[in-house]
C-alpha cells in the first residue's frame, strides 16, 4: 500500500511519540497506520506498507492487542487475522489511561497502601510517614477521580474538558504580578469572619 505524505507524516511522528511515551517505535507506527488508514489490515500489509520485519509486526500487533488499542478481525473468503483501531479519538484516550493506570499507577498505589498499614512505618522518621501517607492521599484521590472520568460518555468528558479553562477563572486566586491571570468573571467576595 502506497502512503500519502501526509499519512507518511503522522506515521512517522506519532512513532517518534511512542518512543518519548516509553513505547516502541514500530508499535506506535502500526497503531498510527491502522488509524489513519482506516480499514483492517493483515500483518503483511503492514509489513510492507511500513518496511518492518514479519516478526517485529507480529511482536508489535501482540503488545496493541494487550493494550486493547487493536482488535482482530476477519474478511469473508480470507482466512488470514485482519487487525483494526478505532477511530474514535475519545476511546483510544480512554483505553490509553485505563491501560497505563491499571499499569503504573494502581500498583504504586497498592505499594504505599502496603507500606502504611506496615508498623515499621512508626519506627521512620516523622517526615517519612508523612511524605508516603500524603503521597498515598494524593494519588488515592487522583486514581478516584480518573475513574470517575472515564466512567463518563466521550461527550460528557469533552464537556467538562472544555469548561475547566473557564472554571480555573473561578478557583485561581487573580495574581497582579502574572500577566496570564485572568480576572474572575463575577467579583469574588472574601470569606465572612465566623459570628459570634
Amino acid at each position: 500500500m502506497e502512503l500519502t505524505d501526509i499519512a507518511r507524516r503522522f506515521i512517522v511522528h506519532w512513532g517518534e511519540m511512542g518512543s518519548n511515551w516509553g513505547v516502541n517505535r514500530s508499535v506506535a507506527q502500526i497503531h498510527a497506520l491502522l488509524f489513519v488508514h482506516g480499514r483492517p489490515l493483515h500483518a503483511e500489509d503492514i509489513a510492507e506498507t511500513l518496511a518492518l520485519a514479519r516478526s517485529n509486526v507480529s511482536n508489535s500487533l501482540k503488545e496493541l492487542l494487550n493494550w486493547r488499542l487493536i482488535r482482530v478481525t476477519h474478511l469473508l473468503g480470507d482466512r488470514r487475522d485482519y487487525y483494526e483501531t478505532s477511530g474514535d479519538v475519545w476511546e483510544l484516550f480512554r483505553t490509553i489511561v485505563r491501560q497505563r493506570k491499571e499499569r503504573e499507577f494502581d500498583p504504586t498505589v497498592a505499594l504505599l497502601r502496603e507500606l502504611s498499614a506496615d508498623p515499621a512505618l512508626d519506627r521512620e522518621p516523622p517526615d517519612l510517614q508523612d511524605r508516603l501517607r500524603s503521597t498515598l492521599d494524593f494519588m488515592q484521590t487522583l486514581g478516584s477521580w480518573t475513574d470517575e472520568m472515564l466512567r463518563l460518555s466521550p461527550a460528557t468528558l469533552e464537556k467538562i474538558l472544555r469548561l475547566g479553562a473557564q472554571v480555573q477563572r473561578f478557583v485561581r486566586p487573580a495574581d497582579a504580578t502574572d500577566a496570564t491571570a485572568a480576572a474572575p468573571i463575577f467579583p469574588v467576595t472574601p470569606p465572612m469572619p465566623p459570628m459570634g
